[in-house]
């Protein structure tokens, strides 16, 4: 081949190679151009929510980015990861600190309704019981009974009544406890409307923060009877719609002839004995006031007690006798219940 015709040739590839690239420029230009008219005729209310969803992409990321680190969820993770996608909540609550909620995709209703709630919730307990807990939580979704029973450290499924329950690590007494966790049933949220959520939240929360003042053992009356006024204060609940069978049975002229006793916390009886359980607190707090009742339960549940020790210590808190405190409680309930 002669070197004019090579010349000829590399001049006309040269040539096909500018003009590919001038029709390719043009191409670029003409899509950006009709891109960003596209852009400027998209209705103004979109483009907020695309930016909305894009902030709620980067925050969401940001949140499990977060999560990551916290010591808590690496304690669970080896639990619940085997059930499936793992889906985490960063929620801000008291005194700066952190809370989680974590669950897995089926449950994220669920989670959110809880991430909604963590917070006010967090309050609501320090309101009343003050600020000596450590105003955060770990609080998990369950999404089978035996990853329930699991969290929780149950040996068999747990009964299907129980929709949620709080648990924490062995701890020294006098020391706050660690690791402690509220676990939510796989059909919580089929169960409970998000007002029965938030209720249960607040119930499993006052048992994290007064843990450290727990004694195992102590009179389930008043651990669960102050957890669960706390759970319904300044929610407007009416006395008819918290404590239903004490109200139907005292309009009958049935009361309680004693303090509920810890074997009827469990089984069928459960439910009139958290009714009752709740009422005995209602009925301190509105007698007497808040304080009285915070210093109740800490002395209450300081240790096991029997009827002997209960009537030292409401003679020393409320100074009245346990016969005394008994009366005036049937009495408080029944133009309650009328």
């Amino acid at each position: 081949m002669s070197e004019r015709s090579s010349v000829g040739q590399v001049r006309a590839w040269l040539s096909a190679r500018r003009r590919f690239q001038f029709v390719l420029t043009v191409a670029m230009v003409m899509l950006l151009t009709g891109t960003c008219v596209g852009l400027l005729m998209v209705p103004n209310p979109v483009l907020p929510k695309l930016r909305a969803a894009q902030q709620s992409r980067a925050e969401s990321l940001g949140q499990v980015a977060a999560a990551d680190d916290d010591p808590r969820l690496a304690q669970v993770r080896r639990t619940v990861e085997p059930f499936g996608q793992l889906v985490t909540r960063v929620v801000p609550t008291g005194a700066g600190q952190e809370s989680l909620i974590v669950g897995h995709p089926d449950q994220r209703i669920e989670i959110d309704v809880l991430a909604r709630e963590l917070g006010a919730a967090t309050t609501a307990v320090t309101d009343l019981w003050g600020p000596d807990w450590a105003q955060s939580a770990l609080v998990v979704v369950a999404s089978a009974p035996a990853e329930f029973a699991t969290l929780l450290r149950a040996t068999t499924d747990l009964p299907a009544e129980v929709a949620a329950a709080s648990i924490a690590d062995p701890f020294a007494p006098g020391t706050r406890p660690a690791a402690q966790r509220v676990v939510f049933s796989p059909d919580a949220g089929r169960r409970l409307s998000p007002d029965g959520l938030r209720t249960l939240l607040r119930h499993e929360l006052t048992h994290v923060a007064t843990r450290a003042q727990t004694v195992d053992g102590a009179p389930p009356w008043m651990l669960e009877g102050f957890a669960e006024y706390l759970a319904h204060r300044g929610q407007d609940h009416r006395f008819g719609d918290i404590a239903p069978t004490v109200t139907t049975r005292a309009r009958t002229g049935e009361l309680p002839a004693d303090l509920p006793a810890a074997a009827a916390f469990t089984g069928k009886p459960a439910v009139l004995a958290y009714e009752q359980a709740w009422t005995i607190c209602a009925f301190v707090a509105d007698k007497y006031d808040e304080p009285h009742l915070v210093d109740l339960y800490r002395r209450i549940a300081a240790s096991t007690q029997d009827p002997a020790s209960e009537d030292r210590i409401l003679q020393e808190v409320l100074h009245t006798t346990r016969a005394e405190f008994i009366a005036d409680w049937r009495a408080w309930l029944s133009p309650r219940a009328a």
